[in-house]
């Protein structure tokens, strides 16, 4: 090996156990100095200057603890046009429900950028204007350079120290209505505790992921149990009772499903979400209401059970078309529900996609089933009916 070329070899080895040394994390120092080394367009200046710990954002604010008035100055980095944006104060709790907001977004006509406040009620919320439990003043906003930045200042109760504050952003849909932040990842780690004095954050423990392992529970039992089991349940009566060798099997088969599908769905679906109402409320939405009138329709399946008719009885074919309907009605819910759900929770395209899966399988056996005892089950209704015919037939030609 020639000397240039050992040298060249030499140098290349030095940069690489150089590197890590140069590439090591910033200190917190640095990054504060990076922060408060912005200048903003308008000329404004701010005491304290936080670099938010996800979503790219920044918080610029001076506070005057005696009269409670907070100059802020919301900027969030690496953030396109057509998205909105939000920073607000939880005066009551921790989280989401009961924020009083600043939004802001680029108007997709005009690029002129709109600001507005808004009070988060439910966890549904349209995001519309309205006023919030404290005084805001001087709100305004600007996009420029792929920053998105919300001005505002707030009139806080005096001698207010620490405060809930949670920032966010979005997609901005057609006709600059404002979409569904993601559920998922650093969107649900977007709040903390922020002292006013010291400028120090520190993070919601709701925002540390248990919330979100909680909604993959609750999505993961139900999914198994509402859309899996009782679907499940359903097919070992309406297919196996046809099979004299599987009688009474299919009975205990179907009441097994049945019966672990609602009950571990009724303590782990319903168990927590009970645990994220406790947590972080309750919401009114449709997903919530179809969720407790299956529990309901569940619930009448089981009574009826109590009142089931003998097989000889006058009445057990109207108790039968009351079991048979009220049980399709449950899976036909149940799959719905799910998806929506899945909407909610947006844990990936994975996820829909392996129950998409399933229950596709579950479909096709269905089909199949349904093809191959098609003689089974409804040949006795059409010899019943060329009987008649027959019948019909003798009884006019001896008229």
């Amino acid at each position: 090996m020639s000397l240039s070329a050992r040298t060249v070899v030499m140098a290349l080895w030095f940069l690489f156990l150089l590197a890590p040394c140069c590439t090591r994390a910033i200190p917190d120092d640095q990054v504060q100095a990076r922060c408060d080394s912005h200048n903003f367009n308008n000329g404004k200046h701010f005491r304290s200057c936080i670099d938010l710990p996800v979503l790219d954002s920044f918080l610029h604010f001076s506070y005057v603890r005696e009269t409670g008035v907070l100059e802020v100055a919301y900027r969030h980095t690496n953030i396109e046009s057509s998205s909105w944006i939000a920073w607000g104060i939880n005066p009551t709790r921790k989280g989401m429900l009961g924020a009083q907001t600043l939004m802001a977004y680029r108007n997709s006509t005009s690029g002129v950028m709109r600001a507005y406040t808004s009070s988060i009620k439910d966890y549904s919320p349209k995001l519309q204007e309205g006023p919030l439990s404290f005084r805001v003043t001087q709100l305004s906003a600007e996009y420029l350079n792929g920053e998105m930045t919300i001005f505002a200042t707030i009139v806080l109760p005096s001698n207010t120290t620490v405060v809930n504050h949670l920032w966010q952003d979005g997609p901005l849909k057609e006709g600059d209505r404002l979409g569904m932040h993601a559920m998922s990842g650093d969107h649900l780690k977007s709040m903390a505790t922020l002292d006013l004095l010291s400028g120090q954050v520190t993070a919601t423990e709701a925002a540390k992921g248990d919330i979100l392992l909680v909604k993959r529970i609750h999505g993961i039992v139900n999914a198994v149990c509402w859309g899996i089991f009782m679907p499940i349940g359903a097919m070992a009566a309406r297919y196996m009772k046809t099979y004299k060798g599987l009688d009474p099997m299919w009975f205990y088969v179907h009441i097994v499903f049945q019966s672990t599908g609602y009950f571990v769905g009724l303590l782990g679906g319903l168990g927590t979400a009970i645990y994220m109402a406790k947590h972080t409320g309750m919401r009114a939405t449709p997903h919530t209401v179809i969720g407790m009138f299956l529990f309901a329709l569940g619930f009448l399946q089981i009574l009826a059970l109590k009142a089931r008719p003998d097989k000889d009885h006058k009445y057990r074919k109207y108790w039968n078309w009351y079991h048979h309907t009220m049980g399709y009605i449950v899976i036909i819910l149940s799959v719905y529900n799910i998806y929506k759900g899945l909407a909610i929770l947006q844990p990936g395209s994975s996820w829909k996609i392996a129950y998409s899966s399933i229950i596709g399988v579950i479909g096709l056996f269905a089909a199949v089933m349904e093809i191959l005892q098609f003689k089974t089950r409804w040949g006795g209704l059409w010899r019943k009916k060329s009987e008649d015919l027959k019948a019909d037939q003798t009884v006019s030609t001896v008229v």
